[in-house]
């Protein structure tokens, strides 16, 4: 197995949530005084939902690179 076959995914889910949480951080700032008060709900819950992505992503990376150096230890 390639490792850019198991860090890929988790790289691109890093990516993914950052850029979505720079498009509700745009949201957020650009909601005025004169919007709905439930305007900003929905970019809110999104940059929780790009938090947890990028937790997840992040996990991952985390046990791809642990599984790499258990193999890298037992080679050696």
């Amino acid at each position: 197995m390639k490792t850019e076959s198991i860090l890929s995914p988790a790289a691109a889910g890093i990516r993914q949530a950052l850029q979505s949480a720079r498009t509700h951080a745009a949201q957020i700032v650009s909601t005025g005084r004169d919007d709905q008060p439930g305007a900003l709900v929905e970019p809110l819950i999104g940059l929780r939902q790009d938090r947890l992505q990028l937790q997840a992503s992040a996990r991952v990376l985390k046990a791809a690179d642990e599984m790499i150096g258990t193999l890298f230890d037992q080679k050696t």
